[in-house]
Formats: structure tokens, sequence, C-alpha cells
């Protein structure tokens, strides 16, 4: 006898994790089970609305995390503020989609020790958009880490 079993999954729209810097943002996003973090994109960050825009036309996405960067005694840095300015942008612009703001602290050192440890050569470690990329891939899984 052969039996067949029906499995049901809701289906969930993405998280989008960004890692804001004044001249390029990483940007990362889950799967649609909300399960794994994937790179998506390094973007020049004046640009990141319209990417947005256009990235939201094809995928549904139904929040945000954005890292806020803080100092080691978590007062905020000269990037506080910054990202606090895009937060409202993305607000404006889309304000059915929630924002979670996460501490950013130690996700580029970790995305650093990543690509050292993935294999990557010096040239590749070297370039800021693979750290913003990676960053933003770190932030993401661990707030996937931390709701589940």
């Amino acid at each position: 006898i052969n039996h067949c079993i029906l499995r049901t999954f809701v289906w969930m729209g993405r998280i989008l994790a960004i890692d804001y810097g004044l001249k390029r943002s990483g940007l990362a996003v889950s799967d649609p089970l909300q399960i794994i973090a994937n790179g998506l994109d390094t973007i020049s960050s004046p640009e990141l609305i319209t990417f947005l825009k256009d990235y939201f036309q094809r995928e549904e996405v139904e929040l945000i995390v954005i890292g806020m960067p803080k100092d080691l005694s978590l007062r905020d840095t000269h990037g506080t503020k910054p990202v606090k300015q895009i937060i409202e942008k993305i607000k404006s612009n889309f304000p059915d989609i929630n924002i979670i703001e996460l501490d950013e602290r130690f996700t580029s050192k970790m995305a650093s020790r990543a690509m050292v440890d993935m294999g990557l050569k010096k040239k590749d470690r070297q370039n800021k958009a693979n750290i913003d990329r990676i960053a933003a891939t770190i932030l993401l899984q661990e707030y996937l880490s931390s709701v589940k």
C-alpha cells in the first residue's frame, strides 16, 4: 500500500535585512518560509528606495530588519542618525511593512571572519560590497534564529 502524506505549509512573506551605510547598503533576504538568510545584493545607498520599490513589486516582503549602529556601551555612533533617517524614508514609502531595528555591533567583523572561513581570496575579502552583503546576511540569520 502506498501512503501519501500531504504537508501543508503556510506561505509567508520574505524578511529583508539591510546593513545601511552612507555609501553602500548590504541586503539579505529570507526564503519564503523564513528559515534561511541569503545575501541578496549590495547597492549604492542613494538608490535604496528605488531598489526596494522594484523588489517589493516582484517579491512579497512582510518585514524589514535593519542594523542599528551602536558603540560598545550601546550609545549612538556617527552612523546612527543616517540609519534613523533612512528608516523614516522607508516608513513613508512602504507604510504597510514593519521595520525592526537590530544591534549591528560586530556584524562587519563577523562577516570578515566568515569570508576567511569560506576561503575567499584577500582581494575578495577586501571588497567592501562583499562585507556589507554578508553583514546583512548575518544580521538576518541572527534575527531568524532569535524568533524560532
